[in-house]
């Protein structure tokens, strides 16, 4: 007979649900025959109550609220009975250590020749193993578990003349689903074809007091996945394949940026100025230094004071935080990578940009070709690059360079474009906008931005909207900036960096002007409640940074990337929760 096999790839709704083994017996119990079903742990409480056992399609009612609190609670009780009975026998249930000899995918790789019915007994064939129970079923005197470990699953094929002692009714009486078990044995496939592991001893290495999602209910509360987040992992093992293929991914950006000269360089998460991007950061308080200190919302000034410093090409990946809102593509902890490059501008910054994202989609998925959300995008090279005001002409038929400086003109022709009348909800954002280049900006965020659903290089933004990007060469009221958009988001963000202090003063002064005239119009607004993108922080100016590019920094590129969201992209993943193993959450009822 199998075990049966656990439904990774099935939502969390499909799990199976675990029918109980029985209440903790006395050693003269005899068990019939008893199904365990993945991926939930066993229920003792909850079918020690039902008359009868529900047959192997069916759910006992009890079985159904099998994570309620009191059920829950009862099988915690039971298996704390367990615990005490294992140390009565002189067994500690929560080991130091286990001596493996392989993990479960090694196994199913040097044995996949073993034929049906075939075993391997030899000395060079006993092997050691150790992971999670996550099925079982056991008849009369033989038992089939589940093991499953980092790399894959193996049956634990159980026989009781095998087993020394009363080992095989400590295996059917304390062993529950959930429990960390290690297992020493021979090697055999089984008629059906299953690899397993002909169980000589065992070892509970931990014992799991609480029961595992069933397979009916399984964690359909979205927010109760995130904030338990272990187990979500436990019983979607899909939800941890996630998180290695993020690990590759930082891994293979890593192997990238350095494989033409970057280096990996520390820069400070608490700030005394929280510059380089314009949000709302988190404020602390450093009692022995008597001052408030603000969490980074970007690495990017005090990377451009190692290229003054005379590092010419540097990199960091990091966390940024940012005290604004939350949603499927905003969490106020996300991790980014920062490149600088000295002697370089943004053409070299698009192609970085290029490699890095593809050498990725090859390392992950080995191909150029990903699905998000059932759309196919092609990341072949090169991308397209447009310009924000091409895109904006083609999109809407406002020329924007043609209408020139004229503020009031530009507003009339977007209403009129965009068939915006008195009453339409979004024509206040146009009415507020304070320039021509925030008016472009708005109109492109508005109309274009969702349309860039293959790969595609914005560029030339409006000097309004880019204070640290350098003017462009031929183009007056543009910079050197471009943003790179997959699937209608912003992944990248990248400028020939201004290096005139006097120039980047005049603008850090202007960006800070504005802020408090928000500011102000933020605190007179009679309301008690705030929106999550009011102005009522304080900016000030990075004095420190100035007087940095005061002594020279080289002409330079740099950009910043969301791993976050080339993460999901990567992993066909549609909210950055899904991507961040420990999200922000609102604190729990």
């Amino acid at each position: 007979m199998e075990a049966l096999k656990v439904w990774s790839s099935r939502p969390l709704r499909h799990f199976f649900h675990l029918a109980s083994s029985s209440p903790l017996p006395t050693s003269k119990s005899r068990l019939p025959s008893t199904f365990i079903r993945c991926c939930s742990s066993s229920s003792s409480a909850a079918t020690a109550a039902a008359p009868k056992q529900a047959g192997r399609g069916r759910r006992s009612p009890a079985a159904s609220n099998t994570n309620s609190t009191s059920d829950r609670d009862a099988i915690r009780a039971i298996r704390l009975k367990k615990v005490e009975e294992l140390r009565s026998k002189g067994f500690e249930p929560y080991a130091y250590k286990w001596d493996r000899t392989h993990t479960a995918n090694q196994l199913q790789e040097i044995y996949k020749d073993l034929e049906n019915g075939e075993e391997s007994n030899s000395e060079n064939d006993q092997v050691s193993i150790a992971g999670r129970i996550v099925a079982r079923r056991a008849f009369g005197k033989l038992a089939f578990l589940t093991l499953r470990d980092d790399s894959g699953t193996i049956q634990l094929y159980c026989e009781k003349e095998r087993l020394v002692n009363d080992q095989f009714e400590q295996l059917k009486n304390l062993v529950d689903i959930g429990d960390i078990l290690g297992a020493s044995g021979s090697i055999k496939r089984t008629e059906k074809g299953e690899l397993s592991v002909c169980v000589n001893s065992f070892l509970i290495l931990t014992k799991s007091l609480l029961p595992l999602p069933d397979k009916f209910h399984g964690l359909t509360d979205v927010d109760k996945r995130y904030r338990q987040r272990y187990v979500d992992m436990i019983a979607n093992p899909e939800v941890a394949d996630v998180f290695r293929k993020r690990a590759k991914i930082v891994s293979v950006i890593r192997q990238t940026v350095e494989s033409v000269g970057f280096i990996e360089v520390d820069t400070p998460v608490l700030q005394g100025a929280a510059g380089g991007a314009e949000a709302r950061p988190f404020i602390t308080h450093h009692n022995s230094l008597g001052r408030d200190l603000y969490l980074r919302i970007a690495t990017e000034l005090h990377l451009k004071r190692m290229l003054v410093g005379g590092f010419e090409k540097v990199y960091e990946i990091g966390r940024i935080f940012r005290n604004e809102g939350i949603s499927t593509r905003h969490n106020p902890e996300f991790t980014t990578i920062e490149i600088y490059e000295a002697y370089s501008d943004y053409e070299n910054m698009m192609n970085m940009a290029e490699e890095i994202v593809t050498q990725c989609a090859l390392a992950v998925n080995g191909k150029l070709t990903v699905d998000y959300q059932g759309a196919e995008i092609n990341l072949e090279r090169p991308w397209r690059r447009e310009t924000m005001h091409s895109l904006v002409k083609e999109a809407t038929g406002i020329d924007f360079i043609e209408l020139g400086n004229n503020l009031n003109a530009l507003k009339e022709a977007t209403f009129n474009a965009l068939n915006m009348g008195p009453n339409n909800q979004d024509r206040h954002l146009i009415e507020a906008c304070s320039s021509v280049g925030h008016v472009l900006n708005e109109v492109f965020e508005m109309v274009v931005e969702s349309t860039l659903v293959q790969p595609t290089f914005v560029l030339d933004y409006p000097v309004e909207i880019s204070p640290l990007a350098k003017p462009h060469r031929r183009h007056a009221g543009l910079t050197e900036r471009f943003e790179l958009f997959i699937c209608g988001r912003e992944l990248g963000n990248a400028f020939s960096e201004l290096t005139d202090p006097l120039d980047q003063r005049g603008r850090l002064e202007e960006q800070v002007k504005q802020h408090n005239q928000k500011r102000e119009a933020a605190v007179s607004k009679a309301s008690d409640t705030k929106d999550d993108d009011d102005a009522s922080y304080e900016v000030t100016l990075d004095e420190d940074f100035l007087t940095a590019l005061e002594y020279g920094m080289p002409p330079a590129s740099g950009m910043g990337l969301g791993i976050d969201r080339l993460v999901m992209l990567l992993t066909n993943s549609a909210s950055i929760r899904d991507v961040i193993a420990f999200p922000v959450l609102k604190i729990q009822q």
